[in-house]
């Protein structure tokens, strides 16, 4: 098996086969990547043990070709994100194992990128353990969708790392929500800051004009969130809250009501990834935000029918990461795609 340094200095073949595999729980998405980029699904096999190991394989051949591996590593409804990343993690060494001459791991949603740096003695600095184990299997580039902390990532791999934002998608869709009035930009915590001017960026290059931007104060400690200090002109302003991610939606409710306590008008949330953790569902009930648009990188399948349902807006990922996929097959740069 070839390792990560090898890969470091594997140039892309241009004549290679494209290959694209999703495995089980991300088949809807690779599907529509698939659809995207005009070819089928590779085919492969997985199978359960009664004793609660699993295999996976390539049935199609992938002997030099340049192979993509779609899976999201989100926890749920039928796999936890550990079982899902082994699944991942074994199918990428089996297909290096048959001969492909590039392996790509496209994972729309990135465990364990939360846990990119120590906050008390002796913690773990998970994401770099994930990364690490990437590269055992030989794995030449992981692409992940709206991470975390995009230096964090970036930092944690030898392979080539792809980190695509989810701005251009988001404000896509929220273009038609908004009209002629004052727009405000807001970070729910500084250290979402370069997200939110990134996206602040996307969307005033899709409407012509400025947009303004905010943002809110967090401190977590035990679990306990708190943080009362909003920074930024927001009076009379449309106010789009953005984040990399939904949990429970405190959040973003928290920023939401700052931004309206400072006189905004109303509150749009944009996110890449709704998990909706236990709670979310009447968190998010909250009047405060008016509207939440989400990527489908992760189904919304905690949340009940209900309120929150009904003001979610989701958009599909798959034209990005087809074109991005497509991009990397060929050598095509990737920086229009707002990727950092």
């Amino acid at each position: 098996m070839q390792h990560a340094s090898d890969a470091l200095h594997r140039p892309a073949d241009r004549t290679a086969k494209l290959r694209l595999f999703a495995l089980a729980g991300s088949d809807a998405l690779g599907q529509a990547v698939a659809d995207r980029l005009g070819i089928g699904l590779a085919a492969h096999e997985e199978r359960e043990f009664e004793d609660g190991e699993h295999k996976a394989r390539p049935l199609a051949c992938v002997a030099d070709a340049d192979v993509y591996v779609l899976h999201g590593l989100h926890g749920g409804p039928l796999a936890s994100a550990n079982d899902k990343l082994c699944r991942l993690l074994f199918f990428l060494a089996a297909v290096r194992d048959a001969g492909a001459a590039r392996v790509t791991a496209v994972v729309p949603y990135l465990c364990y990128a939360r846990k990119d740096r120590r906050t008390k003695p002796n913690d773990p600095v998970t994401t770099r353990y994930v990364a690490a184990l990437f590269e055992a299997m030989g794995t030449d580039a992981v692409v992940a969708l709206e991470v975390h902390n995009e230096s964090a990532f970036e930092n944690a791999f030898r392979c080539r790392a792809v980190a695509l934002s989810a701005a251009p998608l988001l404000v896509e869709r929220l273009r038609p929500l908004i009209g002629d009035e004052p727009l405000c930009v807001v970070s729910p915590d500084l250290g979402g800051g370069k997200r939110a001017d990134l996206f602040r960026q996307v969307l005033e290059a899709a409407i012509g004009r400025p947009v303004g931007k905010a943002f809110a104060e967090k401190h977590r400690s035990a679990g306990v969130v708190s943080g009362d200090l909003f920074v930024g002109e927001v009076r009379d302003a449309t106010c789009i809250v953005v984040d990399d991610l939904i949990s429970t939606g405190g959040t973003l409710v928290r920023a939401a009501r700052a931004a309206l306590d400072g006189g905004g008008r109303r509150v749009i949330a944009c996110v890449a990834h709704g998990l909706f953790m236990e709670g979310a569902a009447e968190a998010l009930a909250d009047p405060a935000i008016e509207r939440i648009i989400a990527t489908d990188s992760v189904p919304p399948f905690r949340l009940p029918t209900g309120t929150v349902r009904e003001k979610l807006d989701l958009v599909g990922a798959a034209p990005l990461l087809a074109e991005t996929i497509r991009r990397l097959h060929v050598g095509a740069p990737l920086t229009d795609l707002m990727v950092f």
